[in-house]
């Protein structure tokens, strides 16, 4: 009997190119949630610089079993997805395949990370990253690393493309429910809300001034019943897109 795992894979390398080799480049367009409140359009005189496809892990604090889940920022690889966006001339993927992909990699792909030591998720603390490679998954075009995100010492969400001399440094302005059909990843919690963020005012920032999530895939907190008091890591997919 055929796994799960090769059933995706299948289906991956069936359809990831099944678009028209030549077709007009695409105007790529912030996807929708379907709610009642969906993020604001870019405003017309932001510039879209890269789309990428992050992998890594959310992290919470349980102060207790009986207590909600605390975020402690998230620490992740990204892919530069740009030319894949569906329509782009030559490169671009069909819309499913885009649509699906945050949680196809998030159940294909182990973690880009360096697990520490009696974790099953959580990141090596001192050394979270390990030496920068390309995403690679069966059907599916080889996407370029491009950089890492992770929160600074001062709790600050940081955005560093360092493979294009981009940085951004944040605060959320806005968040919405991801859909109730997105992908709830390993642990089965759910999708993380789709944000936009604003850069955060402390001149760390290169060539960014805002940054979209969205199409998320896992990264909810568990109950702290089940995930008990202290840190937990949640894996999470999802694409970033920088303007």
């Amino acid at each position: 009997m055929l796994s799960v795992k090769s059933l995706l894979l299948a289906a991956l390398a069936s359809v990831a190119y099944a678009a028209p080799a030549c077709q007009p480049s695409a105007t790529p367009t912030i996807p929708k949630t379907g709610g009642a409140t969906e993020l604001p359009v870019p405003a017309a005189n932001l510039v879209l610089k890269k789309i990428a496809l992050g992998h890594g892990i959310q992290n919470y604090t349980c102060a207790n079993t009986s207590a909600t889940g605390v975020s402690q920022g998230a620490v992740a690889v990204l892919y530069d997805v740009t030319s894949f966006y569906p329509g782009t001339a030559k490169s671009g993927i069909v819309q499913k395949i885009w649509d699906e992909a945050p949680g196809l990699v998030l159940k294909l792909k182990s973690l880009p990370l360096n697990i520490k030591t009696g974790s099953k998720y959580g990141a090596d603390p001192a050394k979270p990253f390990p030496k920068p490679e390309d995403l690679k998954v069966a059907g599916f075009p080889v996407a370029k690393f491009l950089g890492h995100h992770y929160f600074d010492a001062a709790g600050t969400p940081m955005f560093d493309l360092n493979a294009v001399g981009l940085q951004a440094s944040v605060t959320k302005l806005l968040g919405v429910d991801a859909p109730a059909k997105a992908d709830k990843g390993p642990l089965n919690t759910g999708a993380v809300a789709w944000l936009q963020l604003g850069d955060s005012g402390k001149g760390l920032s290169k060539g960014l001034s805002q940054v979209y999530r969205v199409i998320t895939a896992g990264g909810a907190a568990q109950s702290c019943a089940v995930a008990g008091a202290g840190v937990h890591s949640v894996p999470y997919t999802t694409y970033y897109w920088f303007y």
